[in-house]
């Protein structure tokens, strides 16, 4: 059963019981991952590293490697 299917079925058995239908399929996606984000830079900065993100300062330093090769 995918994630439309289960969808369809909780509404109807809210409609059932006289219930709100729940939020479809994708609603909240990203307020997920901004708290799982969140998340992840809390628990960073309780052990003592930074809290910035890994993937943007390596792709910083590449860049700046890649556009002015003598500087670094």
């Amino acid at each position: 059963m995918n994630a439309l299917q289960q969808h369809l079925f909780d509404s109807y058995r809210a409609a059932q019981h006289a219930e709100p239908a729940p939020p479809a399929p994708g609603t909240h996606d990203v307020e997920v991952l901004r708290a799982a984000r969140d998340r992840r830079r809390f628990e960073a900065v309780l052990v003592g590293r930074p809290a910035t993100g890994r993937l943007r300062l390596a792709l910083r330093l590449v860049l700046r490697r890649w556009l002015r090769p003598g500087a670094c």
